[in-house]
């Protein structure tokens, strides 16, 4: 058989080199007149978007509903990310986009989250949620039947937030049949329809006020969440413009190392009828993303004091059985300022081992809190991740907390 094409295919040349180059139309900007209507509807799209925005603030500046409402999703948001869960943000079309850009930034500040897509649910993807996570729902209209559909295959108990159009949310169809206590209502009307405003029901007022609105809730977690919000941004954020003029910035900070208390889980039992025994930190340890645990919200054991636990104890041993030298309290950690480098609390601990109390204070297994200016202890860092175990064993081999005392003592 030939290879030979047949003749008429033969003789066919690309038809597209042979076509003559459209030139691309310039445009001549010191000569192109301005489209003056074009100018209105820029500008009056803007004051409506700027009105609607208006409208927004004022209803959160003077509703006290609206502002418990706000507060309450905050809460939910910051409980879910303190339990090792995540805010699952869900919507379609236009709200969908909004809540892609939510879920970034609400990462971009280590607030756990992920974007649920309603159809995408109803085939699989529903086994990303957990139980302590918060959902999160972006949807103008309130009634989305993609996610009214979805609603029906999610647990009633889990707390669900809504940013919609609706004031009340006994009137709102997402909330319906579902535990009301767990239902918190974001209200984020606009005080003229998008077909009234511009003749086109194209989503334009509504997603600006859902993008402001959900900028808040993120920052105002954040704030909750972390002692210095903008030293976590930049710790995630290496990359890009950002990332570079961070990298110029200067020395590392103490707060940029440090871990989160809030992230660090409380252990649980695994017999809830019996004390935890090591077995249990050692587990929760293994699913914390930190290394770190809570026995109590007043105590904490470091990821290294854990490997010791693992290597050396009986792991059935109940945990009420270890001393004050791995399960740490509050009370017991050095105090170090968030904004202070790294290489600043260096020096600081070296001339500090180097008086007669230092070394009985700065030892191996010593936990620096990271205070912020309101002097809250909110991060924890331990002290071989700034000195050197071989430094610190150089005076003192005993492992043991440091009782709490002021730098400036």
């Amino acid at each position: 058989m030939s290879n030979r094409l047949p003749t008429s295919f033969a003789k066919v040349q690309n038809p597209f080199v042979c076509l003559p180059p459209t030139p691309p139309d310039f445009l001549d900007s010191a000569n192109e007149d301005v489209d003056d209507e074009t100018i209105r509807l820029a500008l009056h799209v803007l004051a409506t978007e700027r009105d609607a925005l208006a409208h927004v603030h004022d209803l959160y500046h003077s509703d006290r509903a609206a502002q418990r409402s706000f507060n309450q999703a905050v809460n939910a948001i910051r409980t879910s990310s303190s339990r090792g869960g995540r805010a699952i943000v869900t919507g379609m079309g236009k709200s969908g986009k909004i809540g892609l850009k939510f879920v970034a930034t609400l990462n971009s500040l280590a607030i756990r989250s992920a974007f649920l897509h309603p159809s995408e649910a109803m085939h699989g993807d529903l086994g990303m949620i957990g139980p302590n996570d918060t959902l999160v729902i972006l949807s103008y209209s309130g009634r989305t039947s993609e996610i009214v559909s979805m609603l029906s295959y999610i647990p009633r108990d889990l707390p669900m937030i809504a940013v919609t159009s609706y004031n009340d949310p006994a009137s709102c169809p997402f909330f319906v049949q579902r535990q009301s206590s767990n239902c918190i209502l974001l209200p984020a009307p606009i005080p003229r329809s998008e077909v009234e405003a511009f003749g086109v029901p194209a989503p334009t007022s509504s997603t600006a006020t859902a993008l402001a609105l959900t900028d808040a809730l993120t920052l105002a977690v954040a704030h909750r969440l972390h002692p210095d919000p903008r030293l976590v941004f930049h710790q995630h954020h290496p990359g890009g413009t950002i990332g570079a003029s961070v990298a110029q910035r200067g020395p590392q900070l103490m707060g940029e190392i440090a871990v989160t208390v809030q992230d660090i889980p409380l252990v649980v039992a695994q017999n809830m009828a019996a004390d935890p025994t090591i077995l249990d930190v050692v587990l929760t340890a293994a699913k914390s993303a930190c290394g770190w645990v809570r026995p109590s919200p007043e105590t904490i054991i470091s990821p290294r004091q854990i490997q010791r636990l693992g290597r050396t104890m009986d792991l059935g041993q109940s945990l009420c059985s270890l001393g004050d030298e791995i399960v740490v309290e509050e009370g017991n950690w050095i105090s170090i300022e968030a904004a202070d480098s790294v290489q600043e609390t260096q020096a600081w601990i070296r001339s500090m081992r180097q008086t007669e109390r230092g070394p009985n204070f700065l030892k191996p297994g010593t936990i620096l809190g990271i205070v912020d200016p309101q002097r809250n202890k909110s991060g924890v860092v331990e002290i071989e991740d700034v000195v050197t175990e071989e430094e610190l064993k150089g005076q003192t081999t005993s492992i043991q907390a440091a009782v709490w005392k002021d730098r400036s003592a």
